[in-house]
């Protein structure tokens, strides 16, 4: 092995690169909605439309033979604008990934709820864009998602069981 010099006078080891927590293999749409129910007469309606959205989360562990710690985290969005009492749009996206991760198990759950989510979101907000302003509607920017207080949420009761107990 040859050890170089770097200009901030570390050294670094070529052809060592060390192993990243989180190898993201692909990125995916699994499954993609628009429906424009009542085009074209929802143009023609004023004011602003009420907008329903959830996010949810949903990971599973990929059997693979040579690789045990191979997963698919999937976003999963579902927006629905209505004004008065007609749905103007529905979109549901799921956008996955395909990860493996290079941590101790017990910090593979909130690297899969927290860190994965939030690495591929801005891609999933971008197709649920590109879809609303596809189908006719001013662009749907989703706000950014605090993925971590959402694991706290979901996980947080269960955590703290766990802790008693050790």
């Amino acid at each position: 092995m040859t050890n170089k010099k770097q200009d901030n006078n570390t050294e670094e080891t070529e052809g060592n690169v060390p192993n990243s927590p989180v190898v993201i293999h692909a990125q995916y749409t699994k499954d993609l909605s628009f429906e424009n129910p009542h085009a074209p007469q929802s143009f023609r309606g004023q004011g602003n439309p009420e907008m329903d959205m959830n996010i949810e989360l949903e990971v599973q562990k990929i059997e693979d033979p040579d690789n045990d710690s191979l997963f698919e985290v999937v976003i999963k969005v579902n927006a629905t604008a209505k004004r008065t009492d007609q749905t103007l749009f529905l979109v549901e996206l799921s956008y996955a990934a395909l990860v493996t991760l290079n941590v101790e198990e017990k910090m593979q759950h909130p690297m899969l709820f927290v860190e994965v989510p939030h690495t591929i979101f801005p891609y999933a907000r971008q197709i649920i864009a590109d879809s609303t302003q596809s189908g006719g509607y001013i662009p749907l920017l989703l706000n950014p998602v605090d993925f971590k207080t959402m694991y706290l949420q979901r996980f947080g009761e269960q955590m703290e069981k766990n802790a008693k107990q050790a």
